[in-house]
């Protein structure tokens, strides 16, 4: 466990991502992962109900040049995956279990921006819908997830 004056081993990280302060005891000692500091992926709202991100296109384009699918399901997990796991609360992480895309319009410049609102909050089961829109706010995929709920093994933390 962390203390309010010793700076984790991702503080800078999770500034840069825009992690909230609150959030930093609990990300503290892991970050928020190699994949979404090299997508670029910052967030904007955190919570179990609704969280918000942008990714840029640039940088994560297929050979098309546009936004790469796998990249929309990246922003969708990485979204939904949090929310989880702030849902399941300390001595808890979320495990997905089912993550699902319809794309619905190509996107090769700009900011795609993530919002993820929750379907279902349960004790063992949550479920997030994802809609990720341009800079126009045209929706361009729909995703969701589902994710398990499991205690920790004794004595373990866990970011989600």
């Amino acid at each position: 466990m962390m203390d309010n004056f010793t700076p984790g081993p991702f503080t800078e990280e999770l500034v840069t991502a825009g992690i909230p302060e609150h959030l930093h005891e609990w990300l503290g000692p892991f970050g928020i992962g190699a994949l979404v500091v090299k997508m670029g992926i910052h967030f904007l709202e955190m919570s179990p109900e609704r969280s918000v991100a942008t990714m840029p296109v640039d940088g994560n384009t297929q050979v098309a040049g546009i936004l790469h699918g796998g990249a929309h399901v990246v922003l969708a997990e990485t979204l939904g995956s949090f929310a989880a796991g702030m849902h399941a609360g300390a001595g808890r992480h979320a495990l997905g279990i089912e993550v699902s895309a319809t794309h619905h319009r190509a996107i090769a410049a700009g900011t795609v921006t993530g919002t993820c609102t929750a379907i279902h909050l349960g004790r063992t089961l949550t479920t997030h819908e994802i809609v990720m829109t341009d800079d126009q706010g045209r929706r361009l995929s729909t995703a969701r997830i589902t994710n398990m709920l499991r205690d920790n093994p004794s004595g373990e933390q866990s970011a989600g």
